[in-house]
């Protein structure tokens, strides 16, 4: 299950508008300074957005901690996995219409 690209800047641009809050108000914490702050946190906003962005693409791309789908491998199963995943959960809570499928 792959990312798309809108996702991953949609995530970048809401994750730097938390963060550059954060960053804003911890450098004016620090410094006293409202212009110091929004020079900090206009500088870090350009930077880390690029670096988040490229970050979520790398690891896009990584297979490890992804759980697999279970898909059918014939062309024409025999017996669909919808047809199954339906009759799974009808056993479940109506045995009576499992039993029609």
């Amino acid at each position: 299950m792959k990312s798309k690209v809108s996702r991953s800047l949609t995530k970048t641009i809401t994750w730097r508008i938390l963060a550059t809050s954060d960053t804003f108000l911890i450098s004016w914490l620090v410094t006293g300074n409202w212009t110091w702050a929004g020079a900090i946190a206009g500088i870090e906003v350009i930077t880390k957005m690029f670096l988040y962005y490229g970050h979520e693409r790398v690891w896009d791309k990584i297979k490890w901690g992804r759980e697999a789908l279970e898909l059918p491998t014939e062309i024409f199963p025999s017996e669909d996995w919808k047809i199954k995943r339906l009759k799974n959960y009808l056993n479940k809570k109506h045995k009576r219409l499992a039993n029609l499928l």
